[in-house]
């Protein structure tokens, strides 16, 4: 006891104390104060006169990334801590191994003594250690046992349809029962957002056209509202960022539904959070008002799919992230410059631009593409205004055409795939014979079955990614309707605008020129929004 008053007298005691939110159900007993109170008991009792408090309140035990705890580890390392007081090991931690290399590795190594009051644990008296593992498994079977009570809390109440998720998205605020209804200060912008995004604008865009019109953030929204000003920037309320708009943009709740369990933590004991498929979530319609129809959204979706990739001009070109190439699918790319007349500009395989033995050009003047596409919109309204029900007729008659070429195409190849995948198992076990008896040595073998199996892997995610697509176009639906409704919002078009193209138009197919005639024939192929392509397709002859 004489070296350890002596050893104290040159460094503190670290007495530390913890309480998380789970504690809290126990009462007083775990208390921070009341742990505060019998530390500093234990040290007037033994004769500590030197001693520093290391607090984390509303830490878990199993989260040992804890700021007290992290400066007392700091501390220690720099060789001013000569001992470690907890009431007991649970207020350390509640994961066996990592309280395991604290206690009975680093410590001593580091010549740090340490005591958990109430467990009777003393690093000095390896004689009364012996049960200390065995504690600290108990501790992290209670931190895992109401893990499991909270998770299935958790999991009970978004199974109901209650939203699960503690912040109000931008355009909602909550009434006295806790349900979102529509905010009618910020819900207008929220559709001027998903507006501007239809008529081709990115996210970096609609944050400059916002702060031009003195819109205040949903940060500054907040501060105003509640004084809370965590996202508030008193010197610019009205800035708004890209990343603010594609939020609110990939917010589903605008359609008026509830979707749980978006994200989980693999494990009680890890604080990642990953994002869950699809398939794990749970989705309830009709939950709250809806401030976005299906129809916006939707295009607003394949909008921020498509590159849109701002010029030195500071503009976004009129068909950018829409024209594809025929042969090798990719993006065509947008050729102009400051000093380029608009006469000029064009379109080029974005491939062939890279690659000029993989692909050809597909060039295309942008003043072409855009009289070949507004040909192609004025003939298929028209065709829609004038005539709806055979408009309607047609439309599902070429989906479907195509939806069958399209399965029958992708049928015959997964077929194919699997009888090859079959015939490499076949394959593969007569090598593995081979190799038993004797006619095929180990070195061969191995090379061998690699090659196949390595095939075998292959076709097996070709597969699965196959059988995707065909499930895929046996569900797909034509909505017809949804592109009447657009086509009922204009009168006959006769200019091309970013929210025009936008609201049709889903992609533009354009077709490698044919001067087989004596003549540059170039064809394009006009894909809509909800009914793909009508058979109007233009050509272009000169």
């Amino acid at each position: 006891m004489a070296a350890y008053t002596k050893n104290l007298a040159e460094k503190w005691t670290a007495l530390y104390v913890r309480l998380s939110r789970d504690d809290e159900n126990e009462g007083d007993s775990n208390s921070i104060a009341h742990q505060i109170e019998i530390l500093t008991k234990y040290c007037k009792d033994h004769g500590i006169t030197r001693h520093k408090i290391y607090k984390d309140d509303g830490f878990s035990g199993t989260n040992f990334n804890r700021p007290g705890f992290k400066e007392m580890l700091s501390d220690i390392e720099a060789g001013l801590v000569g001992a470690v007081i907890v009431k007991d090991m649970s207020r350390f931690g509640r994961n066996y191994l990592e309280v395991g290399l604290y206690t009975e590795i680093r410590f001593p190594e580091l010549g740090v003594r340490f005591i958990a009051v109430n467990d009777g644990v003393d690093s000095d008296d390896q004689m009364g250690n012996d049960f200390t593992p065995f504690r600290n498994i108990i501790n992290e079977w209670y931190a895992k046992d109401t893990s499991k009570k909270v998770r299935a809390v958790f999991r009970n109440k978004g199974m109901s349809g209650q939203r699960l998720g503690g912040i109000v998205p931008y355009g909602y605020i909550k009434d006295e029962t806790g349900q979102l209804v529509i905010d009618e200060e910020t819900a207008p912008i929220v559709k001027l957002i998903f507006q501007l995004c239809v008529e081709g604008n990115g996210t970096g865009k609609i944050a400059r056209i916002l702060k031009e019109r003195e819109i205040p953030t949903p940060g500054t929204i907040i501060f105003q509202r509640t004084g809370r000003a965590g996202r508030y920037h008193p010197d610019n309320p009205c800035l708004w960022r890209g990343e603010t708009i594609s939020g609110i943009l990939a917010q589903d709740a605008y359609l008026g539904q509830t979707t749980n369990f978006k994200y989980s933590k693999p494990s009680f004991k890890s604080k990642k959070i990953a994002r869950n498929p699809p398939e794990k979530r749970m989705l309830f319609e009709n939950t709250h008002p809806a401030i976005i129809d299906p129809d916006t959204w939707e295009i607003a979706q394949k909008n921020r799919e498509q590159r849109k990739r701002p010029m030195k001009q500071d503009e976004i070109g009129l068909f950018s992230g829409l024209v594809i190439c025929s042969d090798c699918g990719k993006r065509l790319y947008h050729s102009r410059g400051i000093s380029t007349a608009h006469e000029r500009e064009n379109y080029t395989c974005g491939t062939y631009r890279r690659f000029s033995n993989r692909c050809t050009a597909h060039y295309i003047r942008v003043v072409v593409l855009e009289e070949l596409v507004l040909q192609n919109l004025q003939r298929v309204v028209a065709y829609a205004r004038e005539d709806e029900d055979e408009f309607v007729r047609r439309v599902i008659e070429n989906k479907l055409a195509v939806q069958r070429t399209e399965q029958e195409q992708s049928k015959r190849k997964l077929e194919k795939q699997r009888r090859r995948i079959t015939e490499l198992d076949a394959i593969i076990q007569r090598l593995y014979e081979d190799n038993v008896t004797g006619k095929l040595t180990d070195e061969r073998f191995a090379k061998l079955s690699a090659a196949y199996e390595a095939e075998q892997a292959e076709l097996k995610q070709s597969v699965e990614s196959l059988s995707v697509i065909v499930e895929a176009s046996e569900a797909q639906a034509v909505n017809v309707r949804s592109f009447l409704k657009i086509v009922k919002k204009y009168t006959e078009p006769t200019a091309l605008t970013p929210q025009l193209l936008h609201e049709f138009v889903d992609k533009i197919v354009v077709h490698e020129a044919d001067k087989s005639s004596g003549h540059r024939i170039q064809r394009i192929d006009v894909h809509y929004n909800f009914i793909g392509e009508v058979d109007f397709s233009p050509e272009f002859r000169r």
